[in-house]
């Protein structure tokens, strides 16, 4: 069975294409051999700046032959049928042959594909892959139509064997497929012949091209991490970067290289991020000092002066850069040690939304929301209101201007220079996260307070506006501010009702907009829109009712209904996405739904408590046993009290009881529920479902041994008046209904 190698050989593919580019080479010819018949045994796919790899081992040398039959329309159908029928098997009336069915003889096609020989379905392939190929961004070159990422040279398309190599014959573009590459751009540029993909690797590596990008970003590493060692430093973690650098050089050489004295007290994230963006420079910090003071440059060639040249032309480039970045960070300095009021006003020209205003009128919402969130985080309203009025002010400094992804970082190191406290000028850098499933929490009150407000604010105002996510289109990251709020609460412990909170945004929001479902009367408009945002969220109603006559009140009930149902909506998003967190924690869906249906479920850490405590349940035997038994009481309840139009659910009396059973069950609940309800009452979930699962026995042997629906209705009244008492006591813990199986 022979290999394949494909190599398409081209100008510099941009780095940040490179790994989805060969996972789609692999993809596509690999899917079309196996489409068109072809089997094999591997394939790995490689990358460097200017090629494209592929190699299949052991792919067999031809399709099969197929045979197939298909049934076409009966012989006395109309002569149309037969027609279309001709037309999609691609045979003629003469071959085709007529067999007895059901409803009488029928039409029958025979089709017969001849096998194909390997190297036409790989050339076949690989000419559609190449035409077809989905670069992000692609270009044409000369007089030719065809497009790649960057004008493509050469194409190796080789089947070898153990009896030897062949070229697979494919023309593209004037491109015909050889056995010949070239290695590195300057130290070996000649072109030269391979065999097979073993020899392949072999002849790059001598003419100094790595072709496995993994391995060179294990030399990058090494090598940089030995540079670093030997001066006594540590090379700062970036797999970002690391992966990015691999993919710039055929031939990693890492250099070391010292920042000079003059840029030692610029702050560390402004020099990583600087020589990051700007050079793609790893930093390398002093664990002495703390402080990053080298960095390691990353060579596309060896030189005879082992890279001094190269080292001193980055140093002085470096040098531009960084002396940019001071006079920023100074001047930055000035302003805020003067108190950034021209930073504040200069936001109020900046727009957060059309429809949600400057990041000023941001800014002031988030500070009116932080003082409501602070008691619940144990820190003072008026230092988390402040915390949020200094957080964002940053946006308008040169520093963050040049560098967008040092906000927050910036504006941390400014608030501390104005003489703020630590905690405000951490909530600055810590407001922003989580970013991502992977990000730290803030975990500081003062961080919890405007993180929240920030995402709150997010939330409820393009809900607001009607600017929700839709399906895979989220612009506005909503669904990361959504998961940011879940886990600030969850990993703080934040006991608050969701439901609450956000709705004095939402009605706020829909006031000072003159929201579609506001009132239309324009001197109440007026009248509402002069209450503005300063003030204070719990009174905002209130002032409303005393701002206007009594003739608008029915307006302002529509508003408050309005602004409620927004609330709604967007407490159902949050469910969504608490359930795909749970889901990810291994709790299962239909228990969070379950916990979910229960009053309270706008306290995001009793909904979670209550789920866990639930979940453990479930996967016990007593558990699972114990939820039929409750689904079992409810459908019949159920099913009685549609039938009968009451609603059983007093008057259960065990001087009714005919069976021990029944007594037994009688007893077993009123132990069970002050127990439920004392345990549930002080959130002590675990003691709830210990309670719960001792009716487990009581009530399989309840059902095991009684008719409820007896035919003495005083008996049969009861009983179902006991069934009442079993769903309420489930009630208290779950909506068991839905609970699956």
């Amino acid at each position: 069975m022979p290999d394949l190698l494909i190599e398409l050989f081209s100008e510099e593919i941009p780095a940040r294409m490179q790994a989805r580019a060969r996972e789609d080479l692999k993809r596509l010819v690999t899917d079309g051999l196996v489409e068109a018949g072809l089997t094999y045994a591997s394939a790995g796919a490689f990358s460097t700046p200017r090629r494209l790899t592929l190699t299949i081992e052991g792919l067999s040398a031809g399709s099969p032959t197929t045979r197939e039959e298909r049934k076409g329309p009966r012989t006395d159908a109309p002569e149309k049928a037969l027609e279309g029928f001709l037309r999609s098997t691609g045979l003629t009336r003469d071959q085709l042959e007529t067999r007895d069915d059901k409803k009488g003889q029928v039409w029958f096609a025979t089709i017969e594909k001849p096998g194909r020989s390997a190297d036409q379905i790989v050339a076949e392939v690989l000419d559609g892959t190449i035409r077809n190929f989905p670069w992000p961004k692609s270009m044409r070159w000369g007089a030719g139509a065809m497009r790649w990422v960057r004008p493509l040279h050469s194409i190796i398309c080789l089947l070898s064997d153990d009896s030897g190599a062949t070229v697979v014959p494919l023309t593209i573009e004037g491109i015909t497929a050889g056995d010949s590459t070239r290695g590195h751009r300057f130290i070996a540029p000649d072109a030269f012949s391979v065999t097979g993909f073993d020899d392949y690797a072999a002849k790059l590596r001598r003419a100094r091209v790595m072709l496995d990008p993994a391995e060179r970003e294990a030399a990058i590493r090494q090598q940089a991490e030995n540079l670093a060692f030997a001066r006594g430093w540590d090379i700062v973690p970036d797999d970002a970067l690391m992966t990015e650098v691999a993919g710039l050089v055929e031939w990693p050489v890492p250099l070391m290289g010292v920042i000079e004295d003059r840029f030692l007290n610029l702050p560390p994230e402004v020099l990583q991020t600087s020589m990051k963006e700007h050079q793609k420079f790893f930093s390398a910090k002093n664990p002495k000092t703390g402080r990053i003071e080298g960095f390691v440059t990353v060579a596309n060639i060896e030189t005879p002066d082992d890279g001094a040249t190269i080292l001193a032309g980055n140093q002085r480039v470096l040098a531009a850069r960084l002396s940019d970045a001071a006079f920023f960070y100074e001047n930055d300095l000035r302003e805020a040690k003067s108190g950034m009021e021209n930073w504040a006003e200069g936001l109020k020209s900046v727009t957060f939304h059309n429809k949600l205003g400057s990041q000023a009128d941001r800014i002031a919402r988030i500070a009116a929301l932080s003082r409501d969130i602070a008691p619940l985080v144990g820190t003072g309203p008026d230092q988390a209101a402040l915390a949020a009025k200094l957080a964002k002010l940053d946006l308008r400094s040169a520093m963050v201007g040049e560098f967008p992804e040092l906000q927050g970082t910036m504006g941390r190191y400014y608030a501390l220079a104005a003489g703020h406290p630590e905690a405000v000028a951490d909530a600055a850098r810590d407001h922003y996260s989580p970013l991502g499933p992977s990000d730290a929490v803030p975990t500081a009150p003062v961080s919890v307070a405007v993180a929240m407000a920030d995402k709150i604010d997010t939330l409820t105002g393009f809900w607001a506006i009607d600017e929700k996510p839709t399906g895979s289109k989220d612009p506005f990251a909503l669904r990361r501010a959504a998961l940011g709020v879940i886990r600030s609460v969850l990993e703080n412990g934040v006991r608050f009702t969701a439901k609450n909170l956000m709705f004095w945004p939402v009605i706020k929001r829909v006031v000072t907009d003159h929201h579609d479902t506001a009132p239309r009367d324009r001197e109440l408009v007026s009248k509402l829109a002069s209450l503005g945002y300063e003030d204070d969220a719990r009174t905002i109603l209130n002032k409303m009712g005393a701002a206007t006559s009594d003739r608008y009140r029915a307006d302002i009930e529509k508003l408050k209904e309005a602004a409620g149902s927004i609330t709604d909506d967007l407490l159902s998003f949050l469910h969504d996405r608490l359930k795909v967190y749970l889901r990810d924690q291994g709790i299962r869906h239909d228990i969070i739904d379950a916990v979910l249906a229960q009053p309270g479920n706008d306290d995001l850490v009793l909904v979670v408590n209550r789920a866990t405590a639930l979940n453990d349940m479930m996967a016990t035997e007593n558990g699972q046993n114990l939820t039929q038994g409750l689904k079992r009481a409810s459908n019949i309840l159920t099913q009685a009290e549609e039938k009968d139009g009451v609603e059983y659910s007093f008057g259960a009396d065990v001087k009714f009881a005919e069976t021990d059973e029944e007594r037994a069950l009688f007893a077993a609940l009123d132990t069970a529920e002050p127990a439920i309800k004392q345990a549930t009452a002080s959130e002590d979930f675990p003691a709830a479902m210990t309670a719960i699962a001792a009716l487990r026995a009581p009530i399989d042997a309840f059902f095991e041994a009684v008719q409820v629906n007896s035919d003495n209705q005083i008996v049969r009244r009861n009983r179902l008046n006991l069934l009442s008492r079993i769903r309420e006591a489930g009630r208290q813990i779950a909506d068991f209904t839905h609970i699956e199986g």
